[in-house]
Formats: C-alpha cells, structure tokens, sequence
C-alpha cells in the first residue's frame, strides 16, 4: 500500500503558524503594537549602521587631510 503524496502547501510554514498563535492569542492592538516595536527595532538599526559608517567616512576623511 502506497502512502499518499503530501503537498507542501498543506503544512504551512513557521512563521505562519506563529501568525495563525499570535493572532488566536492575542488581540488586534496587542499585534499592532508588537508589529510597530519590530519596526522600530528594525529601523534603530538601520541608524546605527548609518552612524557607524558615517563615522569611518569622517575618520578618513580627517586622517587624509592630515
């Protein structure tokens, strides 16, 4: 007897399982809210790297002239 093939859209990915969690488990303000502190994360770091590579450009910058 031969087992039937399985699709791969019938086992959904992680991370629309946890989607699937989250929104059984919490509220739609509680969603948005982890939605937008992510987003903040995400874009704290992109500052960071932004300062990070600012700050090499100027020490070149000040270490060619010198």
């Amino acid at each position: 007897m031969q087992a039937a093939p399985v699709r791969a859209t019938a086992i959904p990915s992680f991370t629309n399982a946890l989607r699937a969690v989250e929104s059984l488990l919490l509220s739609s303000g509680q969603r948005t809210a982890r939605r937008n502190a992510w987003t903040s994360v995400l874009e704290d770091r992109r500052r960071a790297k932004d300062r990070v590579e600012t700050q090499r450009v100027l020490e070149r910058t000040l270490t060619g002239r010198s």
